[in-house]
């Protein structure tokens, strides 16, 4: 039967095609987090320094800085379903190694290793979700996969509590994350039978994975510019915080670990929870750049509450959990506003690039900075210069967003502040 004849994957297929790629990237988001609430253990079994977990935490995310830069060649070149198990061979790969030895370089070549599978991964299975599912469906696709991958993220921030027996040792919440990541592994290779199966019977869509053109880059306004601005000290003021967040929470709250890991995946729950109904409000009043300040804004003092007071923790991580849940819900579809479609691949790419090098550069200088400090539990004021760092990070996004909104409202405007809205282009 001719390509063109055959029918379309009928939904229950597709679903099927969902819950696997969203369970490989389950096991990739929870083996990502499985670091955190571990910090203090390395510190304590192994030696660690703060300087040492940041490394481990920032080498991950140095192979991303060029993933995009090659964009989707490996794809393109050997095929979804045969990328789709290198990546997931990587993602249980790098865990392995993790749990293999204590030693900080076998550990870190892990942590990197990781890194090179999870987030091309990522983008493989965004290819897989735009090659199965079209329109409307496709936006609830990527929802639902968004979900299940946050769900990895909470499993393991709160791990301390449904595992307590395997955190009498560091070697055994990293084992924990070796067995859970073998799930990249098994959807890979699901996803691998049922597209060699619908092949035979069904038309399926194609789609082409973003691209770095680097002579778009000089095309672009200098709005994009500030939301890319805004996009690297929001995300270097949330994540390399979360790096630390669980003994910060041990040492300098007193809290015990199961505590302080749920207090650190309140922003995975909020923004499960409340990403999408942002995503509608914003859809309904617009004043995009306005709302960006002020999840900014929430940034600057919660830092400074944790750091000199004994607060209730709730009040600061939901501040946080607002924070993390407004922003990425408003920011990242403004950049649709902004470039024409033929670059968006290109202004996508270039700012998950740089994204990285932020989160690779503070993981690196909180890491430092806590180690300068001396941070302890004996010594809690040794965490107040990174604290200090991720609110001057939260008044860099207000300008940046504020920058953004005078523009905006300006002669160069691209209708961010209006409620106008554009075709789903990204």
């Amino acid at each position: 039967m001719p390509e063109t004849a055959r029918p379309e994957p009928s939904r229950p297929y597709r679903w099927m095609v969902l819950l696997f790629v969203s369970l490989a990237m389950f096991g990739s988001y929870y083996a990502y987090d499985a670091l955190s609430p571990l910090a203090d253990l390395l510190k304590q079994q192994l030696g660690f320094s703060d300087s040492n977990i940041g490394l481990l935490q920032a080498i991950y995310s140095f192979p991303n800085i060029f993933t995009v830069v090659i964009g989707g060649l490996i794809i393109d070149r050997l095929g979804l379903r045969k990328s789709l198990m290198i990546f997931g061979v990587l993602c249980v790969l790098g865990p392995g190694i993790n749990a293999a030895s204590g030693q900080l370089w076998i550990m870190a070549m892990g942590r990197l290793i990781f890194g090179m599978g999870a987030e091309s991964l990522n983008v493989a299975v965004t290819t897989a979700l735009a090659k199965w599912f079209k329109g409307k469906e496709l936006s609830f696709a990527f929802g639902m996969n968004l979900t299940i991958c946050r769900l990895g993220s909470f499993a393991a921030l709160n791990s301390p509590t449904w595992a307590r027996a395997a955190y009498a040792s560091w070697r055994g919440p990293l084992l924990i994350a070796f067995v859970i990541s073998s799930l990249s592994f098994v959807g890979a290779m699901v996803y691998w039978i049922l597209e060699a199966h619908a092949e035979k019977k069904y038309h399926l869509g194609e789609a082409s994975t973003d691209k770095v053109v680097f002579g778009d880059l000089f095309k672009f306004s200098q709005s994009y510019w500030l939301i890319v601005a805004l996009c690297i000290v929001f995300y270097s003021a949330i994540f390399p915080f979360q790096t630390f967040a669980v003994k910060f929470f041990i040492e300098a709250h007193g809290t015990s670990r199961e505590f302080g890991g749920f207090l650190s995946s309140m922003l995975t729950l909020f923004a499960m929870i409340a990403t999408p109904l942002f995503g509608l409000l914003v859809d309904r009043v617009g004043k995009r750049a306005l709302l960006m300040m002020f999840g900014s804004l929430l940034l600057i003092p919660v830092y400074l509450i944790m750091a000199y007071t004994q607060v209730n923790l709730y009040i600061p991580m939901a501040m946080m959990g607002v924070a993390f849940s407004l922003i990425p819900a408003v920011m990242w579809p403004s950049v649709a506003y902004i470039v024409e479609q033929s670059k968006l691949g290109t202004a996508y790419g270039v700012m998950t690039m740089i994204q990285n090098i932020g989160l690779f550069g503070f993981n690196l200088l909180i890491g430092w900075a806590n180690t300068r400090g001396g941070a302890s539990a004996s010594n809690p004021a040794g965490y107040h210069m990174g604290m200090w760092i991720f609110s001057i990070l939260g008044f860099l996004g207000v300008l940046f967003a504020f920058l953004l909104r005078q523009r905006e409202t300006g002669t160069h405007g691209h209708g961010l502040e209006t409620i106008t809205t554009v075709s789903a282009s990204a």
